[in-house]
């Protein structure tokens, strides 16, 4: 009788991902961006089958698809290596050369949308205004570009435009936990939410009629709601509660209805509300995180999403249910073996309370060792999605604590500002306060302890390294800031704006941000590192990990330096990936 091996850890780094996808105008073509063969391109299937075909060789990630209103192409962008100037194409509906849309290599070109009869294309542009950007509609017929609005006090963005492209909407945005929507109609500009002196935030705005504006905000709130604005008399009129806890919105205009995600700690829920009736239904979903919805003229629902244990998957709504387009799977490995993870909370030093998530190696693979793993953002959060490596190593016995500390989004507004101007002193108390409830729990041995994060968590990582290095075995950086005077410095220009509020003011601040600058505690680092970074990162720069490398070899230190040289603040291409959790897992089994 045949038997066959156990499926060895590499399988986990064979699965495939989805970037982004859209639809034709007649859903005969299913269009979407995934690294199939590696690196990202985008791939289609004829529906209602289901076997794919590629449309794009550029192997490059895709930082959004829209499809032509009238069928005939598909407008996609992509950067170069990960360095996040995207520039706009068309792609003909069967595949070929990419022709140019917008492209300027030294500017990037962001949210795309198309006019109605699909013959103008509005955007977002750093061209001329690289600190507070520029919106510009296209005209692809006469190849005019033509101004709309100039970004003079924040990072200015378009984000919708009406059906009859007399008037539009923009978001400037002063922090993370401040953003602004205004209406504009010729010479007119006026704010959608009513003038206030505290900060809130505006997630979406969406035209539903000429003189019709829902949106999504927390304004005089501390979670997202449904909200609406009267045009002609230039009304706000709240329409949900704070309890849904909303941060995005999709128009299905053959329904007359919205769909809104809700987005409530670590997993999202999906609404339908009636713009009619004025009522509210909860939609099953298949999913745990939403990336993405997308509606077709004829009301047809399909939504890209994925779970802890299942990578992003297309699905589409039917009545029996949601059917899925697509399979993503770790290729080899059973559901079962797959970690799903459990859901805690415990005090912080102040009392605060602070959801955590915790994928635990089953007993008979364990080794005993945990991983604590603080996320990026920090205005992000840990949440119920696929990350292959929490799997592979979770199967290879390392359990994963992964806190949502103070300043994670999805807890609202009050909590989500509690990280701006404090990077490394209270979220840094979260994570020790959390490491020392698993091992009064019985989670993790005082002394069987990884650290590992990624952008802030790899600036974490060093910092709990250096203030901290009683609790850690090693110690693993990927892209994370070293260095909160250099990093102020060197983001992308359209950044600058909010690094005072968000980070600090090198002035102004200089004592605190000495403090919580990771390359201040060089002299207690004395645990084993391994320090990764993509050479073409335009938000954590080369020199963030260059400059901590050097001074703790200086000092003599066990450091292992891992740079990509085709890659910026993440992973497009599969085999860097592979190569990357790798050599993760060897730095971990060396040091176990």
């Amino acid at each position: 009788m045949l038997t066959f091996k156990k499926p060895e850890v590499e399988q986990f780094f064979k699965v495939f991902n989805i970037e982004d996808f859209t639809l034709s105008p007649d859903e005969k073509q299913l269009v979407y961006s995934t690294n199939l063969t590696g690196h990202y391109n985008v791939w289609a299937m004829d529906l209602p089958n289901q076997y794919p075909y590629p449309l794009t060789f550029n192997n490059q990630s895709c930082h959004g698809l829209k499809y032509d209103p009238n069928g005939k192409y598909i407008l996609a962008s992509f950067d170069k290596d990960g360095n996040e100037l995207a520039q706009l194409y068309a792609l003909p509906s069967r595949g070929g050369e990419l022709q140019d849309v917008r492209v300027d290599n030294e500017h990037r070109h962001m949210n795309p949308s198309f006019s109605k009869d699909g013959q103008r294309i509005y955007y977002t542009s750093t061209k001329d205004n690289p600190t507070y950007l520029n919106c510009f509609c296209y005209d692809l017929e006469t190849k005019e570009e033509k101004l709309l609005v100039e970004g003079t006090d924040a990072s200015t963005y378009l984000i919708a435009v009406s059906e009859n492209e007399e008037s539009f909407i923009t978001l400037r945005h002063y922090a993370n936990t401040h953003t602004q929507a205004f209406l504009h109609q010729g010479e007119t500009t006026t704010k959608l939410t009513p003038e206030t002196d505290s900060q809130h935030t505006v997630d979406s705005a969406i035209f539903t009629e000429s003189n019709s504006i829902y949106l999504v905000t927390d304004y005089e709130d501390d979670n997202g709601y449904l909200a609406h604005f009267d045009l002609e008399t230039k009304k706000f009129t709240r329409v949900s509660d704070s309890e849904m806890h909303f941060n995005n919105m999709y128009l299905d205009k053959s329904g007359n209805k919205l769909y809104l995600v809700s987005a409530k700690g670590v997993e999202d829920k999906l609404y339908t509300y009636c713009l009619e009736k004025k009522v509210w239904n909860e939609v099953d979903i298949p999913v745990s995180i939403i990336d993405k919805v997308v509606i077709s003229k004829s009301g047809a629902v399909y939504l890209l999403g994925k779970t802890a244990s299942k990578p992003a998957n297309i699905f589409k709504k039917q009545k029996e249910g949601w059917i899925p387009l697509t399979n993503n799977r770790v290729p080899a490995v059973a559901d079962e073996e797959l970690c799903e993870p459990e859901i805690h909370s415990y005090p912080s030093f102040d009392g605060l309370e602070i959801e955590a998530l915790f994928f635990r190696a089953k007993e008979e693979v364990s080794n005993g060792h945990v991983i604590l793993w603080p996320h990026g953002g920090p205005q992000a959060s840990e949440r119920k999605f696929f990350r292959s490596y929490f799997q592979f190593l979770v199967n290879r016995g390392y359990s994963i604590f992964a806190p949502n500390f103070r300043g994670s989004s999805n807890y609202g507004l009050t909590y989500m500002k509690m990280v701006e101007g404090d990077w490394g002193h209270g979220p840094r108390l979260d994570n020790i306060h959390g490491l020392e409830w698993i091992i009064q729990k019985g989670f993790a041995d005082r002394d069987k302890i990884f650290l590992m994060g990624g952008s802030y968590g790899g600036y974490m990582a060093l910092l709990l390294h250096g203030r901290h290095p009683e609790y850690f075995k090693a110690v693993i950086d990927i892209f994370g800031v070293s260095n909160l005077f250099s990093f102020i410095d060197s983001v992308p220009e359209h950044w600058k704006p909010i690094m005072k509020q968000w980070v600090g003011d090198p002035v102004e601040d200089k004592e605190r941000l000495t403090v919580d600058s990771p390359i201040t505690y060089l002299d207690t680092m004395t645990k084993p590192m391994l320090i990764i970074q993509g050479a073409n990162d335009p938000r954590v720069v080369k020199k963030e990990s260059d400059q901590i490398v050097d001074a703790l070899k200086e000092k003599g230190r066990d450091v292992e330096y891992l740079v990509l040289e085709d890659e910026g603040h993440g992973f497009s291409k599969k085999e860097n990936e592979i190569k990357v959790f790798r050599a993760i897992l060897n730095f971990l089994e060396k040091n176990i």
